[in-house]
């Protein structure tokens, strides 16, 4: 197996995280998915129960993240955040540093804006089954508000020194 890694701890966050968030929200809905999650035999985990929710956790994480394009980046880019036009001729000698912002910015965003989706969309399904409670509703604004600007930052400033390095003469 391989060891997590910058390059691979990024994409946990802003894929596998967001995704579980939202099958956790999907479990009422699906015995298959209450077994994955919890399995009624036991509390021992099995490899193929393992395997299901990796795969479904990816496979939401990316639906969550195109959701999160759609209205997150939208609301960001429409409320200040200036969408950037870089000048990718400028890149050649500088993939590695590019890269580098991606990991330390842009993965970080990716888990601020997605996490919002999920944790919205997983409270609305699980309250449409459990009913909602004002504690849980009260926590849910707490923790979107401080993923929102979380997003908001961490966004700003890749792109900003995505410019920088962009531009740079």
């Amino acid at each position: 197996m391989r060891d997590v890694t910058s390059a691979n701890f990024g994409l946990l966050i802003a894929f596998v995280i967001p995704g579980f968030v939202l099958l956790w929200g999907i479990e009422p809905y699906s015995g298959s998915v209450q077994n994955w999650v919890a399995p009624e035999s036991g509390p021992h985990a099995t490899v193929g129960g393992f395997l299901y929710v990796t795969v479904a956790s990816v496979g939401l994480g990316q639906l969550v993240s195109t959701l999160r394009w759609l209205v997150i980046d939208s609301m960001h880019h429409r409320t200040g955040i200036r969408k950037p036009t870089w000048n990718f001729r400028r890149l050649k000698d500088k993939v590695d540093a590019f890269d580098h912002l991606i990991q330390i910015h842009y993965r970080y965003y990716q888990w601020h804006a997605n996490c919002l989706v999920a944790a919205t969309l997983s409270a609305c399904l699980r309250w449409s089954v459990n009913g909602i409670r004002l504690s849980e509703f009260l926590l849910l604004l707490a923790v979107d508000a401080l993923l929102f600007v979380g997003s908001r930052d961490t966004l700003d400033k890749y792109y900003r020194r995505v410019e920088e390095l962009l531009y740079r003469r």
